[in-house]
């Protein structure tokens, strides 16, 4: 398994890209749109749905560790740029990986990124966390954590607990991020993890902040093998 708020790696399952959104999204968590296709024809068709420029990624139950196997291919401009990409993600496949397919989504860019997630500590149980993200994650390690559940005054404590609070505000021409937005995002978390009751972690990371609004680019979801 694969992210920072994983402490149970030889009980638990974590589910592909695809499914940790799709689990996450119906409690209301705010993903860019994107479609799984399964080739590379497929891949340009939705490109062009989406609309330039795109992410590429191998996704499956089994692929963790996308980045340091080189399975994201940025910022791709054009059909010829995704063709060669997805060709290339779907060759470096390998029998392990089990069924693959491809995921398509919009290349997102925003100058401020947060993480957020659930954990289960063994000794305090499930949490919902939120951090500052990005290039200054583990520069400042700026971070504030609930016991689950949490009410909406309970997601506000803890963005208000952030150290970073110029980052939540207008920043280098951008409007302020949208609190009631992002205490939602928590909120979703909780209830989330509430309906799940085997879900170990779930990691946003980034939740980046697009014209004020939260939105998130990434996620693992991971779960206790039944």
């Amino acid at each position: 398994s694969d992210g920072p708020m994983s402490t149970h790696p030889s009980t638990s399952v974590t589910l592909a890209e695809d499914q940790s959104k799709a689990l996450l999204s119906g409690f209301g968590v705010p993903f860019a749109p994107e479609a799984v296709v399964h080739s590379p024809a497929d891949a340009v068709s939705a490109a062009a749905t989406i609309g330039y420029p795109v992410v590429v990624k191998l996704n499956g139950e089994r692929i963790a560790h996308k980045t340091e196997r080189g399975l994201v291919k940025l910022n791709l401009g054009d059909a010829e740029a995704v063709t060669t990409a997805a060709t290339t993600l779907l060759s470096a496949a390998t029998p392990e990986d089990g069924d693959v397919s491809l995921l398509v989504a919009p290349m997102l860019s925003a100058t401020r990124e947060f993480i957020a997630g659930i954990s289960t500590d063994p000794q305090f149980g499930t949490t919902v966390v939120l951090g500052v993200g990005g290039v200054l994650t583990e520069a400042i390690a700026d971070v504030s954590i609930r016991l689950l559940p949490i009410t909406e005054l309970d997601a506000q404590s803890m963005i208000n607990d952030l150290r970073s609070q110029p980052l939540l505000g207008e920043f280098r021409g951008e409007p302020a991020v949208d609190r009631h937005a992002l205490g939602a995002v928590l909120m979703a978390l909780s209830d989330a993890a509430a309906a799940t009751t085997h879900m170990l972690s779930a990691d946003l990371n980034p939740l980046m902040i697009v014209d004020g609004m939260p939105i998130a680019v990434d996620a693992l979801v991971e779960v206790r093998e039944s």
